[in-house]
């Protein structure tokens, strides 16, 4: 039982009605008052559809509406309250940041120090190749840091996240504190509306490749190196931007995904929102069945296993010299179809 006296009712068979916003059949729960003194109307409580609909209303916003019924409180009446549906304000566009801002970015590579590890891997040339295509720039912030820079499929900028790299590692800087911040908050860019968009959507138009989605821009960026066949996209985290709003653009797409270490169940629960809107969906399982323990307790990526330095190659670069007949990387990936 909750501790709470006004409550989300607790799911059985045909608890759950039509949402009086989106008005999807099934899909609302309402508040109940487990001293079983108030019948709240059919319009308050919370829609399922929390990124499509959105529509959350809570006892404590419906009391604020209706001052005058906090008397059931004191007379300790049984009364049911007149349906009320809140007025329903239309979705803000995002907000973006002027091109020419971020095209200025792309430039001072020689303070980037992510720039700068790159080069020593992959050469200076396809560093700058990657950073280019990718709307990858440098900050003054921190003396020198990097920009990721979202731009959507429309060639519109949502933001860009600024982070910091150790030149020697290519890791992040995390200590004394991490180093991030975002592109429209260091240009204090007052009513900003931030959506975030995929890394690399800009590329979609021009691309008709199988997509691999992962969680880093960074590993993006290697990816594409290694395995340019293929279109590499990144949600910017666990979480990032994985929701239907932002995975709308990759509608009909045939898309792979490649979580991190420890994020494989959380991604799987994302597939049947991606099969709704893809043409085809898969999540590879190669990096936990060949990960080390210590590779787990980091969290690590596909990145860091391309750039094991023991092996001074990839691991798909190998396997396809080893079986010069295998051409796609997902023979390999040893995938789970969804």
């Amino acid at each position: 039982m909750s501790s709470f006296r006004f409550h989300l009712q607790k799911y059985k068979t045909g608890s759950k009605i039509t949402c009086p916003a989106c008005g999807k059949k099934r899909c609302f729960t309402k508040y109940i008052d487990e001293e079983g003194i108030i019948t709240f109307p059919d319009t308050v409580g919370k829609c399922d559809h929390e990124c499509s609909c959105g529509y959350h209303y809570t006892p404590k916003e419906f009391f604020n509406d209706y001052p005058e019924q906090k008397s059931v409180f004191k007379d300790n009446a049984k009364f049911s309250i007149p349906q009320r549906i809140p007025k329903i304000e239309p979705p803000k566009p995002p907000s973006f940041i002027p091109t020419e801002l971020m095209r200025k970015s792309l430039s001072c590579y020689s303070l980037n120090p992510l720039y700068t590890y790159l080069s020593n891997i992959i050469g200076e040339e396809e560093t700058k190749r990657l950073f280019l295509l990718y709307h990858v720039g440098t900050s003054k912030k921190w003396g020198g840091s990097t920009v990721f820079w979202q731009t959507d499929i429309h060639g519109n900028v949502r933001t860009g996240k600024v982070m910091l790299y150790n030149a020697n590692t290519g890791h992040r800087v995390k200590e004394p504190k991490s180093y991030i911040s975002w592109a429209h908050s260091e240009l204090k860019l007052t009513d900003f509306n931030l959506k975030q968009c995929l890394f690399g959507e800009h590329l979609l138009p021009s691309s008709n490749a199988k997509i691999f989605l992962v969680e880093s821009e960074k590993t993006v960026l290697i990816c594409a190196h290694f395995m340019p066949e293929y279109l590499w996209l990144a949600t910017g985290g666990m979480n990032g931007c994985f929701n239907t709003d932002a995975m709308s653009v990759l509608k009909d797409r045939d898309v792979i995904l490649v979580p991190d270490l420890g994020a494989t169940d959380k991604w799987k629960a994302k597939l049947p929102m991606l099969k709704s809107i893809c043409h085809s969906v898969s999540i590879s399982n190669t990096l936990e069945k060949v990960a080390t323990k210590e590779q787990r307790e980091s969290g690590s990526d596909v990145a860091d296993l391309l750039l094991i330095e023991e092996t001074k190659e990839s691991i798909f670069h190998r396997l396809k010299e080893k079986y010069p007949s295998l051409k796609l990387l997902d023979e390999y990936l040893d995938l789970e179809i969804e």
